[in-house]
Parts: structure tokens; C-alpha cells; sequence
């Protein structure tokens, strides 16, 4: 009996679906934790703290983004290798991962505490919110560790088609948040910093609930303390597939914090709504994001088999379902973003700001239905040096500069700054389409 799952045989859909559910689940719950600490902060403190862990909890998914993206590499080779059914050298490639790992999170947790005034001077927080915001990056940044380690355990199960682990490993730890953020900003009035000690703590707890699942369940390859080790050629390859899509991720990160710069030269409640905004916006984004990941250990599985044609079924019915569910959402959106931005604070003016930045981002909704599957599908079939190259062309082509020049029309409008997100996804799309077109041309050369 096979002990992971093979997305390589049988139906398409129903697996596929079968394997995003949980998978959008645990993205929901896990981007909880900034959501509540916002919504906590908004309810219980001022807009000083809201701005603070606004524009520090961005930063710190801006590392976990470049973490993710690394361990995007481990799950293409894993679902490659199951899918070659190469399954004697699957141990090697997540030990060697680990190793990778251990190394990215000593790197984050000395060099980001020392540079997180810094950061948070850079990004233009404003005055009175700088301290804050400093305090809360550097008590993340110390818990960088669990953050790599929950994500690379994330990327094996995903690799072997395991989306309901992390699931259960993050709604448990979802729990412990919120009590940690009652305790240390309610209880114990320790504003932005007793909410990134309670993400903290919760990050442990996902970790170690992971540890133990792994250590008492049948992996599909052997695995031991032997596999744990730095195999330069594992990691080169392992580097090699996610540098590209961390590199993309992480200028594209960069792109919205030039953004939210930008706006927070507007002043405390501009910031604050923009910031409010971008948290709504985390969960509208996690459908798609959902399907990316799925699309992407679906075909990862399926190329390494050589099945191509159940490849392009999981990118058009990855396409569809995502489409219905973006239009869904973007109404809602657009017409009550509202009632989305009063979840997080009981300011009026922050409310509209967000709210009206939420328009924009509405239609968004409906392109990234198309973008985030094309990613996910060229993910699997390992081409990350175009997905770095479209991301980084919709993020300093387009993005950077239809917000600066929207920034200038007077009076100034958060509307017409949200409109460089659409913009840009529209320009990633059409090289997506390009790409997608040149890309199945060869491979219909090579399989004559």
C-alpha cells in the first residue's frame, strides 16, 4: 500500500482538489497569526502599534516568502524523484535540505535583529511608530528557526502529497496564538512586542507538532540522521529551482514595500488603513496561492513521470475553480471591504482608507486565477528562471512605477495607487500565455 500520494495515476480533478483544500486551510490559519495580531492591536491599543506591526509583520512575510520560495526547490526534487519513483533517493534530498535550512535560519537570526531599526527607517514607518515596529521584527527574526524549520517539513509533505499535516499542525498552533496575543496585549498591555512573542510561540508549537508526525509516520523513503548532510549536489539543484522563485518573491515583496512606503509618507492613518488593507488582502490571495502550491506538486509529479497531459489538465482545472472562486471574492471585495477592514479596527477613517484601497485590489482577484496557476504549472516542470524574470518585470516595470506616478496626481488617492497591482499581473499574465505557448512547442518538437 503506498503511503503518499500519487498524483501520477487516476482522476485529475478530484485529487487535485482533495490535495488544496487543506493545503488552503493551513495558508489561512498561518496567515492568522499577523491577522489576529492586527485585529487584537486594532481592538485593544492605537494606530501607532496597528502601523507598527503592519509595516513589521510585511517585512517578516517578506522573509518567509524568500523561505518558502528556497523550499519550493525541495518539493519540485521530491515530487520529481516520487514521480521517477526514485524513491531510494528521496531521503538524501530532505536531508540535505535540512542542512540548507539550518544554515538560512542562523543567517536571519543574527543579521536581521542587528538591521531592523534600519529596516523600519527605510521603509518610512512613521516616527512614532518606528520603536515598535523595530521590537517587533527583531522578536520574529529571533524565532527564525522554527519559521525554516515548519517550512521545509511543510515542503516534504507537500512532496508527497500530504496537504492535511500542516493543516493540523498549524490549526493547533492557531489556537495558542490567540490565547498568546490575549496574554501579552490584553492582559499584559506589551503592545507590538507581546504580539510577535505570541507568533513566536505559536511557530514553535507548529514545528514540534510536525517533528512528532514525521518521527511516528511511514515515510514513502527511508530516512535516518545518515541522510542529514550537506550533499553539495543536492543542495545546488535544491537552490538552484528555488533561488529563482525565492529571488521573484522576494522582489516582488520588495516592489509592495516601496508601495507601502510610499503611502506611509501619507501619514499614521493612511498607513495604518493601507496596512489594514494588505491583511484583508493576505487571505483574499491565499485561494490562488493555494492552487499555485497544488498545481505546482501535482505537475512536479507528473513531469517526473513524463505524464505531460495530466500536467496541462491540473493547469486547466486549476485555472477554472480558482477563476470562480476569484470572482466570488473579488465582489465582495469591491462592494464590502468594508465590513473586511472593521474586523481589524474600530477606526472609521482607517476603514475608508482601506476600504478604498481594497477597490483596487478587487480586480486583482480575477487575474491572479490565471497568473498563480501558469506559476505553479511552470514550478512543477522546474522553469523558476522565468517565473524570477516575469516576477521581477511586473515588479519594477510596472508595479514600482504606476504607484509613484499615482502617488503624484493630486488629491491623492489610495484607489489609483492600488491600480499598479492589476497592472502588473496583467503584464505577467500575457508573458505567462507567451511562455507557456514557446515552452509546449518544444516539448511537442521533442516528443516527435
Amino acid at each position: 500500500m503506498k503511503n503518499y500520494t500519487d498524483f501520477t495515476e487516476g482522476r485529475v480533478f478530484l485529487p487535485l482538489m482533495r490535495f488544496a483544500i487543506p493545503l488552503l486551510g493551513a495558508l489561512f490559519l498561518q496567515s492568522m497569526y499577523s491577522a489576529i495580531d492586527i485585529l487584537i492591536l486594532g481592538k485593544f491599543t492605537d494606530a501607532v502599534n496597528v502601523s507598527a506591526v503592519s509595516t513589521g509583520s510585511f517585512i517578516m512575510a517578506t522573509l518567509t516568502f524568500i523561505i518558502v520560495g528556497i523550499a519550493s526547490g525541495t518539493t519540485i526534487l521530491l515530487g520529481n524523484r516520487i514521480g521517477q519513483k526514485r524513491l531510494d533517493e528521496a531521503g538524501d534530498v530532505v536531508g540535505a535540505s535540512i542542512c540548507l535550512f539550518v544554515i538560512l535560519s542562523a543567517v536571519i537570526t543574527i543579521v536581521m535583529p542587528i538591521a531592523a531599526g534600519a529596516v523600519s527607517r527605510l521603509m518610512q514607518v512613521p516616527t512614532e511608530a518606528i520603536v515598535p515596529c523595530t521590537q517587533y521584527i527583531r522578536i520574529c527574526c529571533f524565532g527564525a528557526v522554527f519559521i525554516c524549520g515548519y517550512n521545509i517539513l511543510g515542503a516534504v509533505f507537500r512532496g508527497i502529497g500530504d496537504s492535511r499535516t500542516p493543516l493540523l499542525a498549524v490549526a493547533i498552533a492557531g489556537v495558542l496564538n490567540v490565547a498568546g496575543d490575549l496574554l501579552f496585549v490584553v492582559v499584559i498591555p506589551w503592545g507590538a512586542a507581546g504580539a510577535a512573542l505570541a507568533t513566536v510561540i505559536a511557530q514553535a508549537l507548529s514545528l514540534m507538532i510536525c517533528l512528532v508526525i514525521i518521527h511516528f509516520r511511514q515515510l514513502p523513503f527511508a530516512f535516518s540522521r545518515r541522510n542529514i548532510r550537506f550533499d553539495r549536489a543536492i543542495i545546488s539543484r535544491v537552490v538552484g529551482l528555488g533561488f529563482p522563485i525565492a529571488l521573484q518573491d522576494l522582489l516582488v515583496s520588495i516592489s509592495f514595500l516601496v508601495v507601502t512606503a510610499i503611502i506611509n509618507r501619507l501619514g499614521v492613518i493612511a498607513s495604518a488603513g493601507v496596512g489594514v488593507a494588505e491583511k484583508v488582502c493576505a487571505f483574499i490571495m491565499l485561494v490562488p496561492s493555494a492552487y499555485m502550491q497544488s498545481v505546482s506538486a501535482f505537475v512536479a509529479q507528473n513531469v517526473g513521470a513524463g505524464n505531460y497531459h495530466r500536467a496541462h489538465k491540473a493547469l486547466i482545472y486549476g485555472i477554472g475553480s480558482s477563476l470562480a472562486a476569484g470572482a466570488v471574492i473579488g465582489i465582495v471585495t469591491f462592494f464590502r471591504g468594508d465590513l473586511m477592514a472593521a474586523i481589524f479596527t474600530n477606526d472609521s477613517d482607517v476603514v475608508r482608507i482601506a476600504h478604498d484601497y481594497l477597490r483596487a485590489y478587487s480586480i486583482d482577484c480575477l487575474l491572479v486565477s490565471f497568473l498563480f496557476c501558469f506559476l505553479g504549472y511552470f514550478n512543477g516542470c522546474s522553469r523558476t528562471q522565468f517565473i524570477m524574470w516575469q516576477g521581477i518585470i511586473g515588479a519594477f516595470c510596472v508595479r514600482i512605477p504606476v504607484s509613484y506616478l499615482m502617488s503624484q496626481l493630486t488629491p491623492v488617492s489610495v484607489f489609483f495607487i492600488g491600480l499598479a497591482t492589476p497592472s502588473a499581473t496583467i503584464v505577467q499574465i500575457c508573458l505567462c500565455v507567451v511562455y507557456f505557448i514557446i515552452v509546449e512547442r518544444k516539448n511537442h518538437r521533442m516528443m516527435s
